[in-house]
């Protein structure tokens, strides 16, 4: 098939470019690189069955495309308070414009979500049916209400319009690519151990966290959208880690000197996050393979060499 990847250039879609290439599709990787990466697809730049396209997904675009996979967005809280009406116009309008050539060209279009949808949850773990707990005008709003309006978009262009949709829901993933400076707590980690500095835990690190590795994170996505489950379908790993332990494994898988000292805790920074996979069991056949040390000794390889 003819694949457009949204965000291609990112970590999690340059990982999905890779995967789709191996299977024989050709692929249009589009990014505006905000915060993808040409080094993440340098090594496909040769490859006949790919194309980079620089273009921003709040712009409309048009393609002869089977499948598209909308992953274009800042997903990392500093990139996306960085511009956050932008943030909020990428999920929106991206949507939009993903949709609108689905639409036109009758493709199947995947919606990359967030766990960040549940907001500071009160449920626990976190299944689809449940509707979330969010501030819709703290600093954090601006990508958890833009991918939630991204999903009330799919959803009413599939009644409406009849378009093809699947919609995951993404929790904490992490793996070789991740930006060195997005602030995720993983790359976070590894850098400043990695550099001999002390690791910043914020509040007391007992907040949770879920840690799915990226392989994983991809097999869901190409599962779903071969599926006829429309979703949303959470995907993630719902082994469930405090801030503090994954600090302290970080120090003892890559060694040194660092410490770990605590900052304040940012605000509307979710107390707890572990997604119920039971949908992606029972609907996919899906469920992490890759357990947490195994893909830190990974990740940390990557950064090493770096």
């Amino acid at each position: 098939m003819r694949v457009l990847v949204t965000g291609g250039a990112g970590f999690l879609g340059s990982h999905l470019c890779d995967r789709l290439l191996a299977e024989g599709h050709e692929v249009i990787c589009l990014d505006n690189l905000f915060t993808g990466r040409k080094a993440n697809i340098a090594h496909l730049l040769g490859e006949p069955r790919f194309e980079f396209v620089r273009h921003d997904v709040i712009d409309p675009f048009k393609f002869e495309v089977d499948q598209i996979y909308n992953l274009a967005c800042p997903a990392s809280p500093p990139h996306y308070q960085y511009n956050p009406i932008k943030t909020t116009k990428t999920s929106v309008m991206g949507a939009i414009n993903c949709l609108g050539l689905a639409k036109r060209v009758k493709a199947r279009v995947f919606q990359a979500s967030t766990s960040e949808v549940y907001g500071d949850p009160a449920v626990h773990p976190q299944p689809e049916s449940y509707w979330g707990h969010v501030n819709p005008i703290g600093r954090r709003s601006c990508y958890d209400e833009g991918k939630r309006v991204a999903e009330t978009l799919f959803f009413d262009y599939h009644r409406e319009n009849g378009v093809d949709i699947r919609i995951v829901r993404i929790f904490n993933t992490y793996g070789p690519r991740m930006h060195p400076n997005d602030g995720r707590v993983v790359s976070n980690f590894i850098v400043q151990a990695l550099r001999g500095e002390d690791l910043t835990v914020y509040g007391d690190g007992s907040q949770t966290r879920s840690f799915c590795y990226v392989d994983d994170l991809i097999e869901g996505f190409v599962r779903l959208m071969g599926s006829e489950t429309v979703g949303p379908v959470n995907i993630g790993n719902p082994g469930e880690f405090t801030m503090l332990q994954l600090a302290e494994l970080v120090l003892r898988l890559v060694g040194g000197a660092s410490k770990i000292v605590h900052l304040p805790l940012p605000a509307d920074d979710p107390r707890q996050r572990r997604p119920d996979i039971a949908l992606a069991k029972r609907a996919l056949g899906w469920e992490p393979t890759i357990p947490l040390e195994e893909g830190l000794k990974r990740t940390i390889h990557y950064f090493r060499g770096q």
